[in-house]
């Protein structure tokens, strides 16, 4: 994620730069890397984007950005006016995931325009970029986490849930899920720290996160920490789906709550497929490229819109448009800031007629 935007519209980089990118064994830094490897024979060349393809993309990014952007902050400002949202937990968890979308989605958009007009920048600022998009990153599936344990106790504890979850414990659940994500990235900086020269701060480089963070016991510590918590995830949403489905085969009527419970912590499986698409992804690209190089560029784009753009599209659907409550006042809102810009047209076109 951290880098696509600037391998993808950049077709030659500096051959030490390449080389450490390629070498690269993090999947991560893989699918951001603009350099590929055949399966058999090391690297192969890789053709430039022409002028009118590299706008193309960066228009469409720019696009999907502005899109997701209204969607998103129209949700953001639906929950705040209304109290019956942030004084609920579900509510409370859904809307830190569409502002954690939100922010990386908007440093993706960033960083792919960025780097089409710079080639490097400095390396105190791709450390402040890398560790944010490293965060929002990693803190995806763990909300999706939370909100599964969410859905499981209000259909299997029904009773209990008021007492279980609670604003305050909500909100104690979503520090400790920034701490939990904020951790890997700073020990990766601490140990960049100690390992490099203080000079190396006041360089400007290819932001790339193997190119940042070099040391190999750096890719080896985040192998363990995505594995144990991706697992943990995938168990998370596995028992929580299980349980629920039990519920509702014990229930002597079929619920509407049940059913509902049940088809979210489905497409929040499905999201979190998504977003471990980042570990997967690099070896098919790699063999998809190996097999096809010329269209290396055009393979790297659309599995950058398949990792990083299509789960963007799965919040808004789970909570804006499939929860009734939530999609009455957000159409509400909708509806009346679609009204209120169909009153402003009309009014200025009338007194441009009179200054005329």
């Amino acid at each position: 994620m951290r880098q696509q935007a600037a391998d993808l519209v950049s077709g030659t980089a500096d051959s030490q730069e390449e080389m450490l990118v390629m070498n690269s064994s993090s999947p991560l830094d893989l699918l951001m890397s603009n350099s590929s490897s055949t399966a058999v024979g090391g690297p192969v060349a890789i053709p430039k984007d022409s002028f009118s393809n590299a706008l193309t993309k960066n228009i469409v990014a720019m696009l999907v950005w502005l899109a997701l952007s209204i969607i998103n902050s129209s949700m953001v400002h639906t929950f705040l006016r209304h109290s019956l949202f942030y004084e609920n937990p579900r509510y409370i968890m859904f809307i830190c995931m569409v502002i954690n979308d939100a922010l990386q989605l908007t440093l993706i958009t960033a960083l792919y325009v960025v780097s089409y007009i710079f080639r490097k920048i400095h390396t105190s600022v791709c450390c402040l970029l890398i560790m944010t998009a490293v965060l929002t990153t990693r803190s995806t599936p763990l909300i999706l986490a939370g909100m599964a344990m969410e859905r499981y106790i209000s259909i299997c504890f029904p009773l209990h849930y008021s007492q279980m979850c609670t604003v305050p414990r909500t909100l104690l659940l979503i520090g400790i899920i920034l701490i939990l994500t904020a951790t890997p990235p700073i020990s990766d900086l601490l140990i960049t720290i100690v390992k490099e020269p203080p000079s190396f701060f006041r360089t400007t480089i290819f932001c790339d996160h193997s190119l940042l963070f070099r040391d190999r016991s750096i890719y080896y510590k985040n192998c363990v920490f995505d594995g144990t918590y991706l697992v943990f995830v995938a168990l998370t949403l596995l028992y929580t789906y299980c349980k629920i489905m039990l519920t509702a085969r014990a229930a002597s009527t079929g619920l509407a709550s049940v059913k509902r419970a049940r088809n979210t912590v489905v497409l929040h499986g499905v999201q979190l497929l998504l977003c471990m698409l980042a570990f997967v992804v690099p070896s098919l690209q790699a063999a998809l490229i190996s097999l096809f190089p010329r269209l290396s560029l055009e393979i790297r784009y659309i599995f950058f819109l398949l990792v990083y753009i299509i789960p963007r599209f799965l919040s808004p659907v789970i909570y804006g448009f499939r929860d009734e409550q939530f999609r009455k006042y957000w159409t509400r809102y909708l509806s009346c800031r679609s009204r209120s810009i169909l009153r402003v047209r009309p009014a200025l076109l009338k007194v441009n007629l009179q200054v005329k």
